[in-house]
């Protein structure tokens, strides 16, 4: 049998220790997460989520700066991702809200599941699973933060929407994300964002406006923000190029007549 990974020249055999602790703490807030919705502790089990998001962007990073890349590496950090972006954000939205449904309420959260899984594995064969610093589909991760980002910020909303209308709400996110997960739409990756290039001042004023917004308003609702943002930008990205091509020949049949009326 051939392995997927083990003739790439640029992945070592063995097991390094540092960034396979983070995909280990990874693996760990996962877990909690499991723990804290057995016990009906579903802000702190999103929280769980969001800090494993954390861990999960710090291994692959941590790896690449090392040079620690292994198969062992990448295998261990997708069965993480599975438990603490697949099953435990199902989990989490089943029981959080999605129980009085029956059973369209656990099938929408396995189809969240089952979309995980296969966002993973097709990420897994098909690497690099970026063009133009790009991913293709939603990352697993980040559909896993905006679904627990939901449940942090409806504190804040508790009072402010009935529960039946958050929930019929809660069905068609959890249906859309795990649509965009398997999708063809590109989200921005990051991965080649670097701290120390030069920006323009007008960038940087940006960037330095938007830590101050969120550094004013509540972190729930920054984090609530930035998720939904990121989710937002295939499908904007998806109809901007579709605009534009439709804006184009337009603009190729008129330059003509416009020169022939001077």
């Amino acid at each position: 049998m051939k392995r997927p990974f083990g003739n790439s020249p640029k992945l070592r055999r063995g097991i390094h220790i540092l960034p396979s602790l983070f995909t280990t703490g990874n693996v760990f807030c996962g877990f909690y997460a499991f723990i804290a919705v057995l016990n009906r502790n579903y802000y702190l089990a999103a929280w769980a989520i969001v800090i494993a998001t954390v861990f999960d962007m710090l291994d692959g990073r941590i790896a690449r700066l090392t040079r620690t890349t292994s198969a062992f590496g990448l295998q261990y950090d997708s069965l993480a991702d599975v438990i603490s972006f697949g099953m435990a954000p199902a989990f989490l939205a089943y029981s959080w809200i999605l129980k009085p449904f029956g059973k369209m309420g656990w099938m929408a959260a396995f189809l969240f599941l089952l979309c995980g899984a296969l966002r993973l594995a097709r990420f897994n064969v098909t690497k690099p699973d970026m063009l133009n610093n790009h991913f293709i589909g939603l990352p697993i991760p980040a559909a896993a933060t905006a679904l627990a980002s939901i449940v942090i910020v409806s504190d804040l909303l508790e009072h402010r929407v009935q529960a039946a209308t958050m929930a019929a709400v809660m069905v068609a996110v959890v249906y859309t994300l795990a649509f965009l997960m398997v999708s063809n739409i590109k989200y921005p990756s990051f991965k080649k964002f670097e701290l120390t290039k030069r920006v323009t001042f007008t960038r940087f004023l940006f960037v330095v406006l938007a830590l101050y917004i969120f550094a004013t308003i509540p972190s729930s609702i920054a984090l609530f923000a930035v998720c939904v943002t990121y989710v937002l930008l295939g499908p904007l990205g998806v109809l901007i190029s579709y605009f534009n091509r439709k804006l184009r020949p337009q603009s190729h049949e008129e330059t003509p007549r416009s020169a022939g009326s001077h």
